[in-house]
């Protein structure tokens, strides 16, 4: 099973300035709730019991919010407002949340390698982007379904989507053999491409399940695009050795990083709670 989930969270939020000056990007609500909350409730729903932070200066409100506010419970107790309360007191009290700090903007992969601490070096473990939010309606959330995956072959698990072309440049892009419904073995994996240089138009989102060697790969992964430590050539090394799956996933991902993004899933959730 995997217990610990990961979620990188030391980034600006440039895209959504004024607001993130002094506000948390992952704390923007969708509707009533910020968007790291849906992240962990994912977590949550896959089995995860502990929840790692890599945060950054600025961030204080992200773990004030997964604490309890005596003030606030206070006042509303009794009331016809405590109800508002009842899904993030339940997280509070069923799962460990940690932090640590990402001190300098280094990529996925370094903030990744930032929360060894937290997830440990033994067992696999989840990484949850945030601003990348996944719902499926109809069944299991999308770390659920990985999960399912990582138990039968073993090994890191990528979740994927098609993307157009002109679009390539965004992501991730996998390439590899289907050996089943969904289901890709990873045979290469490239940063940001060019459109004439992506080999396909499977892009990889903010969900993984990494195995712990993952941690002395990046160790020895030397900076890369735009100068940072990316995730997806130490997850290069991996795919040599046949040990990467990359999974065309069920449901919805909206891109939460963008103000396009943010408005359509605010949106899409409004609808679903009519």
């Amino acid at each position: 099973m995997i217990k610990k989930c990961l979620f990188p969270a030391a980034g600006y939020g440039t895209r959504f300035l004024p607001a993130t000056k002094a506000m948390p990007k992952e704390m923007l609500p969708i509707l009533t709730k910020p968007i790291i909350q849906y992240g962990v409730e994912e977590a949550k729903e896959a089995g995860c019991e502990v929840m790692g932070f890599v945060t950054g200066r600025g961030k204080r409100a992200l773990e004030d919010h997964f604490d309890i506010s005596y003030e606030l419970e206070h006042q509303i107790k009794g009331t016809s407002k405590e109800h508002y309360l009842t899904e993030i007191r339940e997280l509070i009290n069923s799962c460990i949340f940690t932090y640590t700090r990402q001190n300098e903007m280094r990529g996925l992969g370094d903030a990744i390698y930032k929360g060894k601490s937290l997830v440990g070096e033994s067992d696999a473990f989840a990484v949850i982007l945030a601003d990348d939010l996944c719902v499926n309606e109809n069944g299991e959330g999308v770390l659920s379904q990985m999960v399912k995956l990582y138990n039968k072959y073993r090994c890191s698990v990528v979740a994927i989507m098609e993307v157009e072309k002109k679009d390539v440049d965004k992501y991730g892009i996998i390439s590899g053999k289907k050996i089943d419904e969904d289901i890709y073995m990873v045979e290469k994996m490239i940063e940001k491409p060019g459109p004439d240089e992506a080999p396909t138009n499977l892009a990889i989102i903010g969900r993984y399940i990494l195995t712990p060697d993952i941690f002395e790969l990046i160790k020895d992964t030397k900076p890369g695009k735009n100068g940072e430590i990316q995730i997806t050539d130490a997850l290069n090394e991996q795919a040599k050795k046949g040990m990467v799956i990359a999974y065309k996933f069920k449901g919805k991902r909206f891109d939460c990083g963008s103000v396009e993004g943010f408005v359509e899933a605010t949106n899409y959730m409004y609808e679903m709670s009519k």
